[in-house]
């Protein structure tokens, strides 16, 4: 696998969304990596913090999602807490709902802590739905 190439310059809240392919590019067409990202956000969105009404995505918990030409995604993402009851469980709900996406091969989700998680990664939507402003 070579080099990262960056698809999308994410905002504090969004992660970073990547492919990875020969000579800095990928393998795969555009409108494919289009719509592997689109499903594989709608994924991340039906993952639920049971102590937060707000999906993981909107929570700002993904860092990074890399898909390979060979259509594996491996993700980064972050819990609110280091001390979360379900840390050992969440990882494997992403990787669950991502694995349903058509034409995704294999997922590889990885809990990180840097950045640590604060509540200036939280999409406008999560701030609603937890009355954070």
């Amino acid at each position: 696998m070579s080099e990262s190439t960056v698809t999308d310059t994410p905002t504090p809240n969004e992660p970073q969304v990547a492919t990875s392919g020969e000579a800095g590019g990928s393998g795969l067409p555009p409108e494919e990596i289009d719509r592997l990202t689109d499903d594989i956000v709608a994924a991340l969105k039906t993952v639920y913090d049971p102590e937060i009404p707000a999906d993981i995505y909107e929570l700002g918990l993904i860092y990074r999602v890399e898909i390979s030409d060979e259509r594996k995604v491996s993700i980064d993402m972050t819990l609110t807490s280091p001390g979360c009851p379900v840390a050992g469980e969440m990882p494997g709900w992403v990787e669950n709902a991502v694995a349903a996406v058509q034409g995704v091969q294999e997922v590889d989700v990885q809990i990180v802590f840097d950045p640590p998680w604060d509540q200036s990664r939280m999409s406008d939507e999560a701030r609603v739905a937890l009355d954070m402003w």
